[in-house]
């Protein structure tokens, strides 16, 4: 079987978002509140994990109007204020989704010095999955520390990036 033509069908994007943690506000990951004493500043709920993913998604399907999370959901628009961005990650899944495209696959980095994260991975990659109409299997979640270096090594914040495979319309 020539594997060419299905090849050419595959496509791969990746994203990538940092947020500064910010007092008063909570610390959502992957939609899941973890107890810190800071949250993330931002326009919606600065939840990096889905931005990275919701970016990265946009990115794999080049859909004109579409390219970034920035185009589809400006942080000039007030309807997006305090959004939650595991539904704004939905709504860009649908919108790929209607255009052709079949997500096959997830991948995801969190970089942070702080909380730990292992407890908090499951309900992420859960969490994740039901956005994107995925079996949970598809979703690759790991966390690291930057071993006191940079930004999140400063405890300042929290970045994520992710990696999608997608298949587009024959």
């Amino acid at each position: 079987m020539d594997a060419l033509p299905l090849l050419k069908q595959l496509r791969t994007g990746i994203g990538y978002d940092v947020h500064a943690f910010a007092q008063g506000r909570p610390l959502i990951l992957g939609g899941v509140t973890l107890p810190h004493a800071c949250g993330l500043a931002g326009h919606s709920d600065a939840d990096v994990l889905a931005h990275a993913v919701t970016d990265a998604l946009l990115g794999a399907a080049r859909i004109e109007g579409a390219a970034d999370i920035g185009q589809l959901f400006p942080d000039s628009d007030d309807r997006f204020l305090g959004a939650d961005s595991l539904q704004l990650l939905q709504t860009a899944a649908e919108y790929v989704q209607k255009s052709g495209y079949t997500i096959l696959d997830v991948d995801c980095l969190l970089v942070a010095q702080e909380p730990r994260l292992a407890p908090y991975r499951d309900e992420m990659r859960t969490n994740l999955a039901r956005a994107l109409s995925l079996d949970v299997s598809r979703i690759g979640l790991k966390a690291t520390t930057t071993e006191g270096l940079g930004f999140a090594g400063r405890k300042e914040g929290i970045a994520a990036q992710a990696a999608v495979l997608l298949c587009a319309p024959a």
